[in-house]
């Protein structure tokens, strides 16, 4: 998701290296105390942490009923296959598979209704429901407390070819050939466009939805691939131990998939598996030194904490961390002598800029609404927001018209971002309605509003903080190209057609094409709040809604962002809400005033700053001979 040079290099390297140590492990893992039990279960329990990590550690989404999935997809396989009902154990595994995706959908449409500890607790509640079901009203089929013994091992029969992997090495070697596909396919989703808003959603949720991305879709999918691996792996579970036992349906089980992902390092994929590696080593030593005894469980829990304690990022992300920022010292001490340069002239931009015109990207999936002759780009009619006996907005009707730049001014709790919020489609009027190109998008939400075609930047930076300043600028440029959700999971960042051309030209409109590979959390506040223009000017919006886009900076820096508000205006309808008088009456051709949320006046700046009413309400009852 970064431009490292090693991963364009050498993209297959990661799944190069882990076939060969999984090829190698037979002979290596003997003398460092493994068997072909122990090995294998590693495997399994790593498959089952590659989704929860795509999950929990791509898309910060906690769940504590993953055992639900593990054991459904375990005994489904189990019963399809001791029953007869298939006879194919390979067949018994796809469908227990299957079984898992399904169920996980089922409690994703309700789990995901919420978020935060209460979607953690919707479904360790799903999952300890799931564990009374297969202890009681499905007994007949699961076997209850006693589960169901004779799981028979897989088989290869093509006619020319007849295998059985018998126990031991053999199915390890089994079992290593699935981990390996899952893990394959776990990397091309974590670095393809699907996986991009995946840790977008992770790292500012209400962003990435005001972008232009389905948030919620995309989590009901990463919650269903999640499920369907927990299903595979349970399945490998009961033909490794030809047993499927009703623990898998437990909640220690879903506890202990948390802690080995936190142990290996979640959002890195390895994690999970050297987390496992980890954790059963240790249980297994321990259980077997007489004079512990059954002290094992608090010296592991001991263990876990201090674990927890020094490697805050897991023991595969420290390392990956620690790689990463030794690569990027360099770099970043160049791009700190850059930062003390302004990247935006305070004088008009350069006659080779202006003549690049707006940046247009790809048309998403759903077309932005094309203006029609003598049709308002934006129009409030009657837009009014009450919150009990509050009155936040009353009765506000605003008509914009193509190409125009209008301020938006009034004082604290006058109701600017009340009404800025009602357009954007943050949230929901009370009355009134929103057209947008003469199509009423009221209701739409502001995704739907993103993909139409109207964009809106914060008063308070709303960036992805441990992003690179190229991969924020990638979220709001996918949006436009793929639409508000595409499952193009096995498709790679580098073949999305002219991505990188696009990104460059906005961080260069922007003034930001130094900072590309630097970290957000880096960058000065000046820069922070171009990358916030940048981002909304990256969905290519007809309309752009900026909210107070020069609150915080030095006139040094105000002075920079009023001639890049200037250069990005061309081609576009914006709206600005600001309190920096001197800078909306040199940007805006119209003004209207709000105050105590009603529509006070309107007028060209001159009609403004020459109105009674506005002076006594906002200005301050300034004289006409009196500066702005």
């Amino acid at each position: 998701m970064t431009r490292d040079t090693a991963a364009l290099r050498w993209p297959w390297l990661p799944e190069l290296v882990t076939a060969a140590a999984l090829i190698v492990a037979p002979w290596i893992l003997p003398h460092l105390g493994f068997n072909a039990d122990i090995a294998a279960r590693i495997l399994i329990w790593g498959l089952f942490g590659l989704g929860f990590d795509l999950l929990f550690g791509f898309t910060g989404l906690l769940s504590f009923g993953q055992a639900a999935f593990y054991g459904t997809g375990g005994f489904v396989t189990a019963y399809l296959s001791t029953t007869g009902v298939i006879d194919n154990v390979i067949l018994c595994l796809i469908v227990g598979t299957l079984a898992a995706m399904v169920y996980g959908v089922i409690i994703g449409l309700f789990a995901l209704r919420r978020t935060g500890l209460y979607f953690a607790m919707l479904t360790l509640a799903f999952g300890e429901m799931s564990f009374f079901l297969e202890n009681s009203p499905l007994s007949e089929w699961t076997g209850g407390e006693n589960g169901i013994a004779g799981v028979p091992v897989p088989s290869i029969h093509l006619g020319f070819l007849e295998y059985e992997f018998s126990s031991g090495w053999p199915l390890y070697g089994f079992i290593a050939a699935l981990f390996w596909i899952g893990f394959v396919l776990a990397r091309r989703i974590s670095r393809s466009p699907f996986g991009m808003i995946l840790v977008s959603i992770r790292e500012n949720t209400g962003r990435a939805m005001a972008l232009g991305h389905a948030v919620q879709r995309y989590k009901l999918a990463v919650f269903t691939i999640a499920a369907a691996y927990g299903g595979l792996a349970g399945g490998l579970l009961g033909v490794l131990q030809n047993y499927m036992p009703p623990g898998a349906f437990a909640l220690q089980t879903s506890g202990q998939l948390v802690m080995q992902t936190v142990i290996g390092g979640a959002g890195t994929l390895f994690g999970p598996l050297v987390g496992a590696t980890v954790w059963l080593w240790l249980r297994t030593v321990l259980q077997y030194i007489p004079d512990i005894g059954a002290a094992w469980k608090l010296i592991l829990g001991i263990i876990f904490i201090l674990l927890v304690t020094f490697f805050r990022r897991g023991l595969c992300g420290e390392l990956i961390h620690w790689v990463r920022h030794r690569r990027a010292a360099t770099t970043e001490a160049a791009a700190d002598g850059h930062a003390v340069e302004r990247q935006v002239p305070e004088t008009a931009p350069a006659p080779e800029r202006e003549s690049s015109g707006p940046v247009t990207l790809e048309r998403g999936r759903v077309p932005q609404i094309e203006p029609a002759d003598g049709t308002p780009a934006l129009e409030a009619r009657g837009l009014t927001k009450h919150y009990g006996g509050v009155h936040a907005v009353t009765d506000v009707s605003l008509s914009i018209g193509v190409g125009e730049l209008r301020g938006l001014i009034g004082p604290n709790g006058a109701g600017k971002s009340t009404l800025f919020k009602m357009l954007a489609g943050e949230i929901t009027p009370t009355a009134g309605d929103v057209f947008l190109h003469g199509q009423n998008v009221s209701g739409v939400g502001p995704t739907g509003i993103c993909q139409h075609g109207l964009s809106k930047s914060y008063q308070i930076n709303q960036l992805f903080d441990s992003l690179t300043v190229r991969q924020n600028m990638l979220i709001p440029i996918l949006g436009r190209n793929r639409g508000p959700f595409a499952l193009d999971m096995l498709r790679s960042l580098g073949g999305v057609e002219r991505l990188d051309e696009q990104v460059d030209r906005t961080l260069d409109l922007v003034g930001l094409s130094a900072r590309a590979d630097a970290p957000t959390s880096v960058l000065a506040y000046g820069e922070k709040r171009r990358l916030e223009i940048g981002l909304a000017l990256a969905t290519s919006p007809t309309v752009l809604l900026l909210d107070e886009p020069l609150a915080g900076m030095s006139p040094a820096e105000r002075a920079d962002t009023v001639a890049l508000l200037k250069r990005v205006r061309r081609g576009r309808t914006m709206v600005v809400v600001e309190h920096d008088m001197d800078a909306v009456f040199e940007l805006a051709e119209y003004i209207s005033v709000l105050n105590e949320g009603e529509l006070l006046a309107e007028g060209t700046p001159e009609q403004i700053q020459n109105d009674d009413r506005v002076q006594n309400a906002y200005l301050g009852g300034m004289s006409e001979d009196e500066s702005a």
